[in-house]
C-alpha cells in the first residue's frame, strides 16, 4: 500500500472522483465504450429517442437531425456521438469548442464532412461567438459564407456543404445562445445513473478488463461512483489493483469495501472535497446559505469545478439545496457527516430536510 501513500490528497481527488477524462486514461476509456445503442446501459429515454430518430433517418435516406446532449461530465456524451455514427454507418470527426480558435479551423471540419457524417463538438458552449454565428447557416442551410479581402473590395462567397449531423455536447446548456440551441432538432439531457445501471456497466467493463467480479462487489462499487460511468470504470481499475495485490484476484464485496476505504471514498461515494464542502457550509456558515464563489474560495477549489463536477451529485442525493441566497446543507448532510445540530433553533428549521440556519437569527 506504500505506493498510494506517496501521493498527496489532490491526486485522489483528481484521478478518482473527477468526472473529467484524463489524458493518461483516454486510450483505456475508449476500449470500454459501447459501440451500439443496444450495448449502451442507462439513459433509457435518450436511447429511445435516438433509436426512433436514427431508424427514421435511415428509412428516409437522410442525415440525422442535429443533436444536442447536455448534462454533467462523464455520463456518455462522447460515447453516444460515436454510437450515432456507428448506427448511421457514417464517419465521425471529434473536436471540442476550445480547440477551434479560427474560422479556418471550423471551415476545414465542415468541408471535410462527407454526406451524413457526424461532427462532434464537445464543450460547444466554449466555441467563440463568431464561430457560433458561422454555424447558424451551416446547420440550417448547409452553406458557409467566406469573406475575401478587406474594406470596399471585400466580397463574400457562399460555399455549399454536404448534409451532416452536428452533435454538440455541453455541461452548461444555459450558456448556449438561443439561436444555436434552436437549430438542434434533438435536445437531450443525460441524467446521473442509478447504482443498478452502473452495476451492469461495471460488470461489462470488468469482463473487458479480464477481472472477475461478483454481483455484490459490482453493486457496492457502483453505489460509490457518484452516478457516473467514468468514475465507476476508474474505481474498478483501482479496486482491481487491490484485489490482485491484497486479495485472490477476484473483486468481491469485502475487497471492494477495503479498497474504497483506503481510497477515502465513503459508502455514498463522497470523497474528500465533497466532505469539505459539506463541513465548510455547516461549520463556517451555519448550514448556509453561502454563495458558490465564497465556498470555492474557502476550500481552495474552482467555483466552476464545484458547480459542474461535485454539486450535481450532492443535489441529487439531497445533501445540499440551491436557494436565491446561496447553497444550504440539508438535515441529511448533517446526519451523514455525523455533525449534531447544536441548537433548538436549527432543529426547528427542518423543512423537507432543509436547514435554513440564518432564518430568524438574532
Amino acid at each position: 500500500m506504500a505506493i498510494y501513500e506517496d501521493f498527496d490528497e489532490g491526486y485522489f481527488e483528481e484521478r478518482l472522483t473527477s468526472a473529467e477524462q484524463t489524458e493518461e486514461e483516454n486510450e483505456t476509456e475508449i476500449s470500454l465504450r459501447p459501440e451500439t445503442l443496444d450495448d449502451f446501459t442507462g439513459q433509457s429515454s435518450v436511447k429511445e429517442q435516438l433509436r426512433i430518430a436514427i431508424d427514421a433517418a435511415k428509412l428516409r435516406g437522410e442525415a440525422l437531425e442535429h443533436v444536442l446532449l447536455f448534462g454533467p461530465p462523464g455520463l456518455g456524451k462522447t460515447t453516444l456521438s460515436q454510437i450515432i455514427a456507428n448506427e448511421m454507418g457514417t464517419k465521425i470527426q471529434i473536436t471540442s469548442g476550445p480547440a477551434i480558435e479560427k474560422s479556418g479551423d471550423l471551415l476545414a471540419l465542415l468541408t471535410n464532412s462527407g454526406e451524413g457524417d457526424v461532427l462532434f463538438i464537445d464543450e460547444i458552449h466554449r466555441l467563440p461567438k463568431n464561430l457560433v454565428e458561422m454555424l447558424y447557416s451551416a446547420m440550417e442551410d448547409k452553406v458557409v459564407d467566406i469573406f475575401l479581402g478587406k474594406g470596399p473590395s471585400a466580397r463574400s462567397i457562399r460555399m455549399p456543404l454536404k448534409s451532416f449531423t452536428l452533435v454538440g455536447a455541453t455541461t452548461r446548456a444555459g450558456q448556449l445562445t438561443q439561436p444555436l440551441r434552436a437549430r438542434f432538432g434533438h435536445v437531450m439531457r443525460l441524467e446521473l445513473y442509478t447504482p443498478e445501471e452502473l452495476s451492469v456497466i461495471v460488470k461489462r467493463s470488468a469482463g473487458i478488463l479480464g477481472i472477475e467480479i461478483d454481483e455484490e462487489g459490482a453493486l457496492e462499487l457502483a453505489s460509490r461512483s457518484r452516478g457516473t460511468p467514468r468514475i465507476a470504470n476508474r474505481l474498478l481499475k483501482r479496486v482491481r489493483d487491490y484485489a490482485q495485490i491484497k486479495g485472490d484476484g477476484k473483486i468481491d464485496l469485502e475487497i471492494t469495501k477495503y479498497a474504497l476505504e483506503k481510497l477515502d471514498i465513503d459508502k455514498l461515494g463522497l470523497d474528500n472535497i465533497d466532505r469539505r464542502m459539506l463541513t465548510t457550509i455547516i461549520k463556517f456558515y451555519g448550514g448556509g446559505p453561502v454563495g458558490m464563489d465564497t465556498l470555492a474560495a474557502t476550500i481552495g477549489e474552482e467555483a466552476i469545478t464545484l458547480e459542474d463536477v461535485y454539486e450535481p451529485y450532492l443535489l441529487q442525493i439531497g445533501f445540499i439545496s440551491r436557494t436565491p441566497r446561496g447553497r444550504c446543507c440539508t438535515y441529511l448532510a448533517y446526519e451523514h457527516m455525523g455533525i449534531p445540530m447544536n441548537s433548538d433553533k436549527n432543529s426547528d428549521k427542518k423543512n423537507n430536510g432543509q436547514i435554513t440556519a440564518f432564518d430568524g437569527e438574532e
